[in-house]
C-alpha cells in the first residue's frame, strides 16, 4: 500500500551517501495506468442511461403507490419488492450468464425491466403496481450479476477501482439528472416517468447489440477479441485457458468477503432503500414540501457521492481497500442518522450530500473487494450473486423496518436504524485483513 513511497524514502537514503544523488522514476513510485478495454466504456455508457432513467423513476414511485390510498409501510414494499426479485432470482441469473453469455443475459434482463416499467404506467391498483415492479427486479438482476461479470474479468487488476468508480460514476451522473427531471415529468402525471424509463432501456438494449459485439460467451467465460486483453486471457485476448471455479464456501472462508457482505448490506439499506423509499416521503410529510424536493435530495445525494467517486476508486487502488470502506461507513451512517431530524430544506439538502459522499467513498472500495477475493483467472459467479444480494436484502428490509418505525414511532427513529447497521458492518471491517494486492 505504501511500497512507492517506502522505495522512494529508501533510495533517498542511498543517495545521501553518494556524492551524486539520483532520484526514482515514476515507475518506481507507481504503476503506469493500465489502458482500460472498450467494452467497459461501452457498459459506462449503458450504465449512464440506465442511472437516468432510475433516477427519473425513483422520486416518484412511493408517492404513485400511496396515490391508491395505502399506508407508508405499504408504500415502502413497492421499493422492497424490486430488490426482493432481484434476492431471489439472483442465483438464475449467475445460471443464465453460463448458460446464454454475459451480453445476451444483459440485453434479455434490459428488455425485462423496460417492459415491467411500461406496465407500470398502466397500474389500475397498487397491487398491479407491485406485481409489475417486482417483475422488473427479475431483469434487473440479470443485467447486474452479467455487467459484473464483465467488468470483473476486463479490469486490469491494478485499476479495478478506477474501473469501479468509473463504471459507479456514469450512474451517479444519471442519477443527478434523473430525480430532478423525473420531479418535472410528474407534474404532467405520475404515469409518464415510467414510460420515459422504458424508453430509455430499449435505447440501452439497442446500444449494447450494437456496440458491444467483442465479448462472446465462450464455455461461461469471456473473451475480448479487440480492445485490450479480457481479464484472465494468457496472449492477447485472442483466446483464454478455461477458468476455475471460485466456490462460495472459499471465498466465505475470508474475513474480508464476510465483511464486504455486511458492508453491501448496510450501502443496500442506505443509499438503495432508505434512501429511495423514506426520503420522498419525509421530505413531504416534515418538510411540507412536494415532489421537486424529493427529486433535488435525490439528486444531492448522487452529487456527494459523484463527489467522492472522484477520488475514492483512485485512492482504493493505492491506500487499500479497507480504509475507504470504513470511512464511508462512518460518513454515511451519521449522516443518515442526522437526516431524520433536519427540519428545514438547507439542512435536508447538506445532509443528504453528506450521507451521499460517504456512500461514494466506499463504493468503488466493496466492488474492488470482491474483484480481488475472485481474481481475474477464476469465474465466482456464485460469489458475485451473493454479494449482489446482500445488497438487495438491505434494500428489502430497510424500507420496510424503517417504514414501520415511522408508523409506529416518528421519522427520527427510522434514520438511527441506518447509523445502527452501519456501525454493526464497521465492527466486522476492523479486524479483516484488507485484500488489496
Amino acid at each position: 500500500m505504501w511500497g512507492g513511497w517506502g522505495q522512494f524514502s529508501r533510495h533517498v537514503t542511498h543517495s545521501s551517501v553518494m556524492s551524486m544523488p539520483t532520484f526514482p522514476s515514476k515507475k518506481t513510485l507507481a504503476p503506469a495506468a493500465a489502458t482500460l478495454p472498450r467494452e467497459i466504456k461501452v457498459l459506462v455508457a449503458a450504465a449512464f442511461l440506465i442511472a437516468i432513467g432510475f433516477g427519473i423513476v425513483a422520486p416518484i414511485l412511493p408517492q404513485f403507490a400511496q396515490s391508491f390510498d395505502v399506508s407508508v409501510t405499504a408504500a415502502a414494499v413497492v421499493v422492497s419488492v424490486f430488490a426482493l426479485t432481484r434476492l431471489v432470482f439472483a442465483p438464475l441469473s449467475g445460471w443464465l450468464v453460463e448458460r446464454m453469455g454475459e451480453r445476451r443475459t444483459y440485453i434479455l434482463g434490459i428488455l425485462i425491466v423496460g417492459a415491467s416499467s411500461a406496465a407500470c404506467a398502466f397500474a389500475q391498483d397498487y397491487w398491479q403496481l407491485l406485481i409489475y415492479r417486482g417483475l422488473g427486479g427479475i431483469g434487473s438482476t440479470m443485467f447486474t450479476v452479467a455487467a459484473m461479470g464483465l467488468l470483473i474479468r476486463l479490469a486490469p487488476p491494478t485499476a479495478r477501482g478506477r474501473v469501479s468508480s468509473l463504471y459507479s460514476g456514469s450512474f451517479l451522473l444519471g442519477n443527478i439528472a434523473g430525480p430532478a427531471v423525473g420531479g418535472l415529468l410528474a407534474g404532467f402525471g405520475m404515469q409518464l416517468p415510467f414510460l420515459v424509463y422504458a424508453a430509455a432501456l430499449a435505447l440501452v438494449a439497442l446500444l449494447v447489440a450494437t456496440q458491444l459485439p467483442a465479448i462472446k460467451s465462450d464455455g461461461g467465460r469471456s473473451v475480448a477479441r479487440a480492445g485490450g486483453a479480457a481479464a484472465g486471457a494468457g496472449s492477447g485476448g485472442s483466446g483464454a485457458a478455461k477458468k476455475t471455479v471460485l466456490p462460495l464456501r472459499e471465498a466465505l472462508g475470508l474475513p474480508a468477503y464476510r465483511a464486504v457482505l455486511t458492508s453491501g448490506f448496510a450501502n443496500g439499506w442506505s443509499a438503495f432503500g432508505i434512501r429511495m423509499a423514506l426520503v420522498p416521503l419525509f421530505a413531504t410529510a416534515a418538510l411540507g414540501a412536494g415532489p421537486e424536493v424529493a427529486g433535488i435530495s435525490l439528486a444531492v445525494f448522487a452529487i456527494g457521492t459523484g463527489v467522492a467517486l472522484t477520488f475514492s476508486g483512485k485512492l482504493a487502488d493505492t491506500w487499500g481497500r479497507k480504509p475507504m470502506i470504513l470511512s464511508g461507513l462512518a460518513v454515511n451512517g451519521i449522516a443518515m442518522g442526522v437526516l431524520g431530524f433536519t427540519g428545514n430544506e438547507f439542512w435536508f439538502f447538506l445532509v443528504s450530500a453528506i450521507a451521499g459522499l460517504g456512500s461514494g467513498l466506499m463504493g468503488p472500495a466493496q466492488q474492488a473487494t470482491v474483484a480481488d477475493v475472485i481474481g481475474n483467472e477464476r469465474s465466482g459467479g456464485k460469489v458475485l450473486a451473493t454479494f449482489q444480494m446482500s445488497s438487495d436484502l438491505g434494500a428489502i428490509i430497510g424500507p420496510i423496518a424503517a417504514g414501520f418505525l415511522v408508523d409506529a414511532f416518528s421519522y427520527g427513529p427510522a434514520f438511527l436504524m441506518a447509523t445502527a447497521v452501519a456501525l454493526v458492518s464497521f465492527l466486522f471491517w476492523l479486524p479483516a485483513k484488507d485484500p488489496h494486492p
